[in-house]
């Protein structure tokens, strides 16, 4: 059962840390994108249409769809001032009603955006713009996004639950599925920053 449940939580995070990986390629089109309407606008003076949709949708996917990943790597934000005063074990107990309501309130998101998008495509919703591109793909993108984001909390779920019965972990890190080359860059980078931190300190 052990390998079964650590062989799916492997699973999902990989999954979820390719989509992550995959949506990041879209900064660079989402920078030329702004880039070329601001040009567009003020040096040739003719202003596009499609720019500002184009732009907002891939922001939208951006953000939505590496939403999981940053999940995955511990990415967002946290408010430790309890947090860190209790002990592991009410750590556990702590992240798993967390993992319960965030999970409650994706699977509403989910299927409130499933809704949405099959609406959208019997009604043809599209953007008030003047361009008027069709909204039923990013209703898809934000349910794929909250399926993404209830699988990288399932894994989470199982770990903490395996965690409380077992009293060992299930997985070490969230880290464990990165690439080792990637860790020893980051260990290069704050490892000199911790050497002056100890120096002041002395």
């Amino acid at each position: 059962m052990e390998c079964i449940l650590r062989t799916y939580c492997r699973c999902v995070r990989y999954v979820v840390g390719l989509v992550g990986r995959s949506v990041a390629y879209l900064l660079p089109l989402l920078a030329a994108i702004v880039a070329y309407g601001v040009f567009a606008r003020y040096i040739l003076n003719q202003p596009t249409i499609w720019g500002y949709d184009t732009s907002l949708f891939l922001f939208g996917y951006i953000g939505a769809l590496g939403g999981a990943n940053a999940q995955r790597l511990g990415g967002h934000i946290n408010v430790d001032i309890v947090y860190g005063k209790l002990s592991r074990r009410g750590r556990h107990v702590f992240d798993l009603v967390n993992v319960i309501l965030a999970m409650g309130f994706l699977w509403i998101m989910m299927s409130t955006c499933l809704d949405k998008f099959i609406e959208a495509v019997n009604l043809n919703y599209r953007t008030q713009s003047e361009w008027a591109p069709p909204m039923h793909h990013f209703w898809l993108m934000v349910t794929v996004s909250a399926g993404l984001f209830l699988a990288q909390y399932s894994t989470e779920l199982i770990g903490h639950l395996y965690a409380l019965v077992c009293g060992k972990e299930l997985l070490a890190t969230s880290w464990d599925d990165e690439r080792p080359e990637q860790i020893a860059v980051e260990s290069a980078v704050m490892q000199p920053l911790k050497d002056k931190e100890s120096a002041h300190g002395h």
